[in-house]
C-alpha cells in the first residue's frame, strides 16, 4: 500500500471512529421507569448520562463537599429513610440551625418546584445551589471555601476520572458548575415505583392488604378527602414530566398555625409570603409528596408532627390548636387555610385503615436499590 493510499485510508477509519463516537454519545439516556411512569423533566443543558449519574452519587455522599469537610448531602437525606433524615429540622455544616424538615427525595425529578415554598427553584440544578451556596441558613458551606472544595476534589484521582468522563469536553471540568449538574442528574435517578400500591396498580390485586384497600377509598373519598392535594402518581399535585406543557405549582396553607388570630405563621416559616409578599400566601407550601411517608417522619414544613397517626389527628381537627409557647393560636380558625381541611371523623378501625394505605406506598425495593447507595462504603 502506498504512503498515499495508506493515509486516506487512516483518515477514512478516523472518521468512522469518529463518527461512531458521536452517535454513541448521542444515544439517549436509558431511564429505567417502573411501568406507567414518564420520562421526566431534564434541562436542555444538562442531558443525563451514566458518566454524570456516578459522579453525582460520589459527590451526594462525599463531606469534603461542605466547606469544612464535615457534612455531605447524604447527612440529611439517608436512604434507610428515603433520603430524609428523621430530624424536625436540621442543622448546617457549622451549626446553623435550617427551619425546615429535610423531605424525603423519592421521585424529586417529576416535581414541579423545589423546597417547601420556593416558587422559583424550578430545577434540580437551581435547587442545589441552596444547600450549597446559601449562607443564611448556612448548610453544606461551599461558596465560603470554594476553592478549597474544588482542591480537594482536583487532588483525589478517582474524581479526576470522574469529571473526565462526565464531561468529556471540558478541558478543567471539575468546577461548581459541573458539581451541581451531576448532583441534580443523580438526584434524578432517585425514582421509587415498586410500593404494594404500585403494584396493585399494575394488576397484582393480592398487593394491598383489606385495610390497605379500605383505606385507600378513604384515601380517594369525599369523606377524607386527601386526593385533592395529594393526587396523580405521587400523591401531590406539584408535578413535572418531560412532555408537561404547563407544570402544576401548589401550595397550599392547612391551619398548622394562626399565631395572631388573623392567619399569621410564625415569622422565620410564612411559606410563600416570604417570596410574594401577597398575604393570601401566608403560611402556603408545596404539597409533599408521599410516597414512603411512613419512612419519612416527623412531618410538615417545619417538622412538627412526630407521627402519621398525629397527622391523622391534625386533619381529622380541621387544623391545629397550639395552646401556649411563642406560636399559640387556634389554626383550626385560619382564615387562609385551605377550605377542604375541615373537620371529620373516623372510627378506630378506619383510622388504622387509613395508616394501612399510607404505609402501602414503601418501596423497600427504593430505600435498598445499591444504584443509590453510598459508593464509598463498597
Amino acid at each position: 500500500m502506498t504512503s498515499r493510499a495508506l493515509l486516506s485510508w487512516s483518515t477514512a477509519v478516523l472518521s468512522v471512529l469518529l463518527l461512531t463516537a458521536c452517535e454513541e454519545e448521542k444515544k439517549p439516556y436509558a431511564w429505567q421507569l417502573p411501568p406507567g411512569f414518564p420520562e421526566p423533566f431534564v434541562p436542555a443543558d444538562n442531558p443525563m448520562s451514566e458518566e454524570k449519574v456516578e459522579l453525582g452519587r460520589h459527590l451526594f455522599y462525599d463531606e469534603r463537599l461542605s466547606g469544612n469537610a464535615t457534612m455531605s448531602c447524604a447527612s440529611c437525606h439517608e436512604q434507610q429513610r428515603a433520603f430524609s433524615d428523621a430530624k424536625a429540622t436540621p442543622s448546617g455544616s457549622t451549626g446553623h440551625a435550617v427551619p425546615r424538615n429535610s423531605p424525603g427525595l423519592a421521585n424529586v425529578a417529576y416535581l414541579a418546584t423545589y423546597t417547601w415554598a420556593n416558587p422559583v427553584l424550578d430545577t434540580l440544578e437551581k435547587q442545589a445551589l441552596v444547600p450549597l451556596f446559601a449562607e443564611t441558613p448556612l448548610e453544606l458551606g461551599m461558596g465560603t471555601r470554594l476553592e478549597e472544595v474544588l482542591q480537594r476534589l482536583r487532588e483525589d484521582a478517582r474524581y479526576k476520572e470522574l469529571f473526565l468522563a462526565a464531561f468529556p469536553e471540558d478541558k478543567d471540568p471539575i468546577h461548581e458548575d459541573n458539581v451541581v449538574k451531576a448532583l441534580a442528574s443523580f438526584q434524578r435517578t432517585m425514582i421509587s415505583g415498586n410500593s404494594p400500591y404500585d403494584r396493585y396498580l399494575q394488576g397484582d390485586s393480592t398487593a394491598l392488604s383489606a385495610a390497605a384497600k379500605r383505606g385507600m377509598e378513604l384515601f380517594f373519598g369525599e369523606r377524607a378527602e386527601c386526593y385533592h392535594c395529594h393526587s396523580g402518581p405521587h400523591q401531590t399535585n406539584s408535578f413535572r414530566s418531560k412532555d408537561t406543557k404547563l407544570s402544576e405549582r401548589d401550595f397550599q396553607n392547612t391551619g398548622l398555625y394562626n399565631v395572631d388570630g388573623l392567619g399569621a405563621y410564625p415569622v422565620n416559616n410564612t411559606g410563600l409570603f416570604e417570596f410574594t409578599n401577597n398575604p393570601k400566601d401566608m403560611g402556603r407550601f408545596r404539597v409533599p409528596p408521599l410516597r414512603n411517608v411512613s419512612l419519612t417522619a416527623p412531618y410538615m414544613h417545619d417538622g412538627s408532627i412526630a407521627t402519621l397517626e398525629d397527622v391523622l389527628d391534625f386533619y381529622m381537627a380541621g387544623g391545629r390548636e397550639v395552646t401556649s409557647g411563642p406560636h399559640a393560636g387556634d389554626g383550626r380558625t385560619n382564615p387562609l387555610k385551605n377550605p377542604l381541611v375541615r373537620p371529620f371523623e373516623l372510627d378506630a378501625q378506619e383510622r388504622a385503615d387509613l395508616i394501612a394505605f399510607l404505609e402501602s406506598l414503601t418501596d423497600m425495593d427504593f430505600v435498598n436499590d445499591p444504584r443509590l447507595r453510598n459508593p464509598f462504603e463498597e
